[in-house]
């Protein structure tokens, strides 16, 4: 059975169950170093996946091939541990200024995190959903945790209820394609991928399967629900969702259109190749007005999740392998601009962009932070975003030749990106020129805060101008494909 695979996740919840023990024990003022512990541990298991990334060693399974241990889930690994590290030092601070029982969020952060590890290893439809709901249901408490805030519960309501709907589209869907395969193994459904293509059942079945994981990335037409939960939501709930949830969605479409079923991504390139566009248009044109910064990370979420979709669109190796090192700089530059939008919001009491007035006075650290960020969205060079872009839309410019509809995507996502420095500038423009008059008193930051910045502006840095060993990794990491 080879059940010690999946040690690094039992690893995760046994940690999350041994801090809700130790919160019985430990007085409220020191509760905050169970998070710091919890951190720590994560980043330990982070660094061991890290150093496994980009090995192409033997493909290892558990649970009669239910679980498996590759490449791509090894990478993913990495990729969640790191983001749940970095959101757990975040969560402790912001548990230090909102007044609530800490343990529970850290143990919720965890759990979700354990989710996430379990999607990158799910190869069976079983695993899948299961994994799946055990991120979205985490979501559901993590996103209306501030019981005392109106906009929390209804960024909860609104999640839960569109998310049980999600749910349904995804459970209705495997159900068909199991009547139309008779399994669902992923070993056994690739084996029987052309006659599949071929099934209208199967089809049927695997669109609402592309529904359900739609909703994860914030993808047209699934996105409404993300500007307004990325607003209501506490802002670590928030950086965790728009990085993790989106992963964890995204290696599920990758191992499912790229490994499992190549032969139906094939013929869906045009629908793959809508949604992209569509997505990168809605999300780019409805972040223009924007004066919440949560608000318009929303949108741009949704936009980001359309570039993403082009490299899956791609149907070739070169795509997914860009969706991969796009995902490792996207996760540093959201959380850092999220670190600074917990901090605005806890100590100004809103997320509006008149707050970031003089922030650069205030604080030069979140002003270069939140700067940077920006900028790295926009894909401007020498920042992660640019390379992520740029790969992205390489990937594209190779298929061009099979097919000129190519280019019409590329057209439209090089429109996004242009359309995209309007309301990126548009957060710097409010930092530095602003027109304040009144001083305001300088905002400290703990050392928590700190660290976090510090990690998100090294990641930036170093895969925009040292990409080599993510981008490597992720090649590595996809070369198992069948596409």
């Amino acid at each position: 059975m080879n059940a010690s695979l999946l040690g690094p996740e039992l690893v995760i919840v046994g940690l999350g169950l041994a801090l809700l023990l130790l919160d019985l024990m430990v007085p409220p003022e020191r509760r905050r170093w169970l998070g710091c512990v919890a951190a720590a541990t994560v980043f330990a298991l982070c660094t061991y996946f890290i150093a496994q990334s980009g090995r192409t060693g033997e493909v290892q399974t558990a649970f009669g091939g239910m679980y498996v241990l590759d490449g791509l889930a090894v990478y993913f690994k990495a990729l969640f541990l790191l983001a749940g590290g970095v959101v757990l030092l975040l969560a402790v601070d912001w548990t230090d200024h909102a007044g609530h029982a800490v343990t529970e969020y850290f143990v919720l952060i965890l759990f979700a995190l354990a989710g996430m590890m379990l999607c990158a290893s799910a190869h069976d439809f079983a695993t899948l959903y299961v994994s799946l709901e055990l991120v979205t249901v985490t979501f559901y408490v993590l996103t209306s945790y501030q019981r005392d805030h109106v906009a929390s519960l209804e960024a909860g309501v609104k999640y839960l209820i569109l998310g049980a709907l999600s749910s349904a589209f995804l459970v209705y869907g495997i159900a068909l394609c199991y009547g139309a395969a008779g399994t669902m193994s992923f070993t056994e459904l690739a084996s029987q991928s052309p006659a599949l293509a071929g099934s209208k059942l199967f089809q049927l079945g695997m669109l609402l399967v592309l529904g359900g994981l739609a909703f994860k990335v914030a993808l047209f037409p699934f996105q409404v629900w993300a500007p307004d939960v990325y607003e209501g939501s506490p802002a670590p709930t928030t950086a965790f969702l728009a990085v993790g949830s989106k992963a964890a969605g995204l290696v599920l479409m990758v191992r499912l259109f790229g490994s499992v079923l190549p032969d139906l991504t094939l013929k869906w390139e045009p629908l793959l190749m809508v949604i992209s566009g569509v997505s990168i248009l809605y999300g780019s044109l409805c972040a223009i007005p924007q004066r919440s910064l949560k608000r318009l990370m929303g949108y741009s979420s949704i936009a980001n999740g359309g570039l993403l979709m082009m490299g899956l669109a791609a149907a070739s190796k070169a795509g997914s392998a860009a969706i991969l090192f796009y995902l490792a700089g996207y996760l540093f530059t959201v959380v850092c601009a999220f670190v600074v939008a917990s901090v605005v919001v806890q100590r100004l009491g809103t997320d509006d962009l008149t707050a970031l007035a003089g922030l650069h006075r205030r604080s030069p650290m979140l002003a270069a932070s939140l700067t940077l960020s920006m900028v790295s969205l926009a894909g401007v060079p020498p920042l992660a975003g640019f390379f992520g872009k740029f790969v992205l839309i390489r990937a594209l410019v190779e298929q061009g030749a099979s097919f000129p509809g190519w280019y019409v995507l590329i057209a439209v996502a090089l429109a996004g990106v242009v359309i995209s420095f309007s309301y990126y500038f548009r957060v710097i423009k409010a930092i530095y020129w602003s027109g304040e008059t009144a001083e305001a008193p300088p905002l400290v930051l703990s050392p928590l805060v700190q660290a976090a910045l510090v990690l998100c502006l090294a990641g930036m840095l170093a895969l925009g101008i040292l990409p080599s060993f993510v981008w490597e990794a992720a090649v590595a990491a996809v070369a198992g494909l069948r596409l």
